[in-house]
């Protein structure tokens, strides 16, 4: 289910046969460092991964992390969408690429069609943002997006501190 298009991009939610691709981008070292190291090792497990994590947040929440493709390959180069997240009060917007796919735009791009949808269609009025310290384009994103920081957090279950940015979504901002 196509879930928001952007000019380059379509964001959709995902489905069983995104597993190889979702194994890819859990072994990718950034994605290990500047996220977390998930323990998928193989095509099971990314099934099971995509269905107990993202599938069951479509259906508890109505989000969750999205496909994001390029709208003229169909190539799959992330993931970006709304996380609901155990330590945090708020909604989280998430990103991750592929690095063959970074220094294009497209955290930008998508992630500014998921703030607006944020608003638009789930309704919400705050939004915030994690990364680890050190992942300066993350946070360079982040700021792009109208994020400022609020302070450091550490949440449930992790070996370390985070920073949090957050936007207040006001009607009629993009």
């Amino acid at each position: 289910m196509i879930i928001l298009e952007t000019p380059r991009l379509v964001l959709r939610e995902l489905e069983p046969e995104d597993a190889p691709f979702m194994l890819e981008l859990l072994n990718e070292p950034s994605y290990i460092l500047n996220i977390a190291d998930r323990g998928v090792r193989d095509l099971e497990g990314a099934r099971a991964y995509l269905e107990q994590r993202w599938r069951a947040s479509y259906r508890d929440h109505g989000f969750g992390l999205w496909l994001v493709l390029e709208r003229e390959t169909g190539a799959p180069t992330g993931l970006c969408g709304l996380v609901r997240r155990d330590g945090l009060d708020d909604v989280d917007i998430g990103y991750a690429f592929l690095p063959a796919f970074w220094g294009r735009g497209y955290a930008i791009e998508s992630a500014q069609g998921v703030k607006a949808y944020a608003r638009d269609v789930a309704g919400l009025r705050r939004l915030v943002a994690i990364a680890v310290p050190e992942n300066r384009p993350s946070i360079r994103v982040l700021e792009r997006l109208g994020m400022s920081f609020e302070r450091l957090v550490r949440l449930p279950n992790e070996e370390r501190d985070v920073v949090m940015y957050a936007t207040d979504l006001d009607a009629g901002t993009p």
